[in-house]
């Protein structure tokens, strides 16, 4: 709900554009891969290198998806490097609440009734580093894209 009200790059509104259907489906395809990639990366290191049980996987993959899927949206929103644009207040602040709520999750009355369990320190390391570097590649795919894409 946030996105509606977020502030948008001058470059994109300083003049009209027409939707291009071709663009958005390239796009979608182009960060659906990135993102599945970075799914089964997570599956990877949870089950084979970390030996989930089914609740720390079911945990860890609830937070890496929630924490991943919330930051990308500031990756996404621009052409620019994120950093370089600013997001409105309300996707900012919204941002960063869904993130707190994805970690403390498992550690909430809730958390048994979703099959949740607090994860050990190494899990949240291993979602740290993949949420990183989903964000660093999300980053430079976007770089790739938008140099080969006009728009």
């Amino acid at each position: 709900m946030t996105i509606a009200s977020d502030s948008v790059d001058e470059e994109m509104i300083s003049r009209p554009r027409r939707w291009d259907i071709r663009f958005i489906r390239n796009f979608m395809t182009t960060f659906g891969v990135v993102s599945s990639l970075f799914d089964y990366l997570a599956f990877g290191v949870f089950l084979l290198l970390l030996h989930a049980t089914v609740e720390q996987f079911r945990t860890g993959w609830f937070v890496e998806s929630v924490i991943s899927a919330s930051l990308v949206v500031l990756i996404v929103r621009t052409r620019k490097p994120f950093f370089r644009s600013r997001p409105g207040t309300y996707l900012m602040t919204v941002t960063i609440l869904v993130v707190a709520a994805a970690l403390v999750m498992p550690f909430t009355p809730f958390a048994p009734i979703l099959g949740f369990e607090p994860l050990p320190p190494l899990f949240l390391l291993a979602i740290g580093i993949i949420v990183i570097a989903y964000m660093l590649a999300a980053e430079m795919v976007k770089k790739i894209f938008f140099a080969r894409v006009r728009f």
